[in-house]
């Protein structure tokens, strides 16, 4: 199943003026007289990475029923790891750390600038490819009458989430510098205290910026729409703590990504387990999209993000 149609309204122009493994835990050969892969390489381990975004207290139980339900069909251990940031999670698909990664499409970006990753599956609303796709949104204090709109967000204090985070930095990067043409503005003057903004840091996760402007200690963070839903549905923010200011074009949803040594064969198996999975727990507390569901996916679909990334890191 492909997405055809363009989903990302930043246009570049714009910006610039798992059968079985040798697989499970790697595809070193520890074939026998049988002459058939031993399911889990080296170590017997198939390992999938999360970011710190998907791997909460609230969403344990649901990662532990996909990898048991993935263990059963690979014949091997399977277990989940939380990375400490996206790059962490790049190097463990690069070394063979993990096999298998749940990434954003500017983690993705950068992961192809360093290893041979490939999206295999990614999420999209109902099943449906028209809406395999979020936004980010920029929001501050539903108390603060002076910010209402992108244009008003200069000289304030801005949390970015995480330098390779797509809708908490990449997209919000190129949403500001489209809203300010005549500033000249570039990646390092948003980052640069003084420059743009009055202050600005990462806060490492979604919901640690949602929190420093509930709590005015930022005037400004972006975040993902569908996280920003999720933290109100689970009771940690009030609709009323907030208000959005700006919407971005739509992005690319986050895609399952299988490393290098991961072999086509557990390539088209992991495909057609993810798929099919139709854990609602899994979806709503992990994926944060209840009644989601896999779909297939191929680079093409993340292409445009990864030009954009390029473009705003100087690849």
């Amino acid at each position: 199943m492909k997405i055809s149609k363009k989903i990302f309204s930043v246009t570049l122009s714009a910006v610039l003026t798992l059968s079985l493994l040798a697989g499970c835990g790697g595809n070193t050969d520890t074939s026998g007289e049988s002459g058939e892969t031993s399911p889990g390489g080296e170590d017997g381990v198939f390992t999938i990475a999360y970011a710190p975004n998907e791997s909460t207290a609230e969403s344990a139980d649901a990662r532990n029923g996909l990898a048991e339900d993935l263990s059963e069909l690979l014949g091997c251990e399977v277990e989940e790891i939380q990375a400490s940031d996206y790059n962490a999670i790049i190097e463990a698909l690069r070394t063979g750390s993990a096999d298998m990664a749940y990434m954003g499409s500017q983690a993705l970006a950068l992961g192809v600038e360093r290893t041979d990753l490939e999206p295999i599956v990614m999420k999209a609303e109902d099943g449906d490819p028209d809406k395999a796709i979020y936004h980010s949104v920029f929001i501050t204090n539903s108390a603060n009458d002076d910010i209402n709109s992108i244009e008003d967000i200069k000289g304030r204090t801005m949390a970015f989430v995480d330098p390779d985070s797509t809708s908490g930095n990449l997209v919000p990067t190129a949403e500001i510098i489209q809203a300010f043409p005549d500033d000249d503005l570039n990646s390092d003057m948003l980052h640069t205290n003084g420059d743009f903004f009055e202050a600005v840091s990462f806060s490492g996760s979604h919901q640690a910026g949602l929190q420093a402007v509930v709590k005015g200690d930022v005037d400004v963070a972006p975040i993902s729409d569908q996280i920003l839903a999720s933290e109100i549905a689970n009771g940690n923010a009030s609709e009323s703590d907030v208000k959005i200011i700006h919407e971005s074009g739509a992005i690319p949803a986050e895609a399952m990504v299988v490393a290098e040594h991961v072999d086509q064969k557990t390539r088209d198996l992991l495909t057609e387990f993810l798929t099919s999975y139709d854990n609602e727990q899994y979806f709503t507390d992990v994926i944060k999209v209840p009644g989601a569901r896999f779909i297939e996916c191929d680079m093409s679909d993340y292409q445009e993000i990864i030009e954009l990334n390029r473009i705003i890191n100087e690849f």
